[in-house]
């Protein structure tokens, strides 16, 4: 990002996002629903709870679809994430994830990491290729198990059930399952931006396990060794937001150290990209006792 070419999305005073000068220029139309200032770009303040904001922004975000304002709104799912502040506050409202690059918003996922202690070939790692008829990215190989943490889902609850529709994994290998931190991002494409945090969970199967899809979104599934695995993560045909998990998952397991990669600390601090304390241009201000904001 070049400095100036975006600027803070504020919602009830928070900087939730980010917002490009091409976005603004089309968010410009709608000046009852977006404030655009010399420093930021505002949800109108009028809009008093939840349910008003989500339904006001989803409004512009439909008219902007049908007259195809941006190629991403293409993706259009009818599968909402929250919109924080911070992951731990309360969600001020909620907006198709198709769009949610459009503001910067931050998102959050779910990844697991599926994988195998094999005798001879050592660690192996599952990986699984996208169906060709996705809507995006599809045909790209991806780690074995993920999904975004959509509205009314809890982190542990999206792992479950994207475990059960991708691989059909039964319930006593994913009570196996073993919480693994996260890992953070930011990326931008002509889609917009992407600040990512993905919720990591590791997963050790048996030799004999053969995983199968049941919601139509994989093509195959396949075993590596961790080296082969390395080299598929790093070809044009894998999708680029799974590539830090299959990354940070071999430097736990020491496939990846100091020794064997020269810009070792670099890699790892790209892995956790502070995003949580990224957004702190704007905070809410309360009223001083004189009446005045306080500083």
């Amino acid at each position: 990002l070049q400095q100036g070419d975006c600027r803070p999305f504020i919602v009830e005073g928070y900087q939730v996002g980010l917002v490009r000068q091409d976005v603004m220029k089309q968010l410009m139309r709608y000046p009852d629903v977006f404030h655009i200032q010399p420093d930021s770009v505002e949800l109108n303040p009028a809009f008093r709870d939840y349910d008003e904001r989500s339904s006001r922004v989803e409004a512009v975000l439909r008219e902007c679809r049908s007259n195809n304002m941006f190629v991403t709104l293409k993706g259009w799912r009818e599968e909402c994430f929250e919109v924080r502040s911070v992951f731990s506050n309360n969600s001020l409202l909620k907006m198709d994830r198709s769009a949610t690059c459009l503001f910067g918003i931050r998102n959050y996922g779910v990844d697991i990491n599926g994988y195998v202690m094999d005798p001879e070939k050592g660690l192996c790692i599952w990986l699984q290729r996208r169906s060709k008829f996705r809507s995006m990215r599809a045909g790209l190989w991806n780690l074995w198990v993920g999904g975004g943490l959509s509205v009314g889902y809890g982190i542990l609850e999206t792992a479950i059930k994207e475990a059960a529709e991708e691989a059909s994994i039964p319930p006593e290998l994913i009570a196996k399952l073993r919480p693994a931190g996260s890992v953070s991002f930011f990326f931008e494409s002509e889609r917009g931006l992407f600040p990512n945090t993905e919720f990591v969970f590791d997963l050790e199967l048996p030799a004999d396990f053969l995983p199968s899809n049941s919601d139509g979104e994989v093509e195959t599934f396949e075993l590596l060794p961790a080296n082969e695995a390395l080299e598929k993560v790093f070809s044009s045909e894998f999708k680029t937001t799974s590539c830090p998990v299959v990354l940070d998952f071999l430097i736990r397991h020491g496939l990846i150290s100091p020794e064997t990669e020269p810009n070792f600390p670099q890699l790892v601090e790209l892995l956790h990209v502070p995003l949580q304390s990224l957004y702190t241009r704007h905070r809410k201000q309360n009223p001083a006792e004189n009446g005045q904001n306080s500083i």
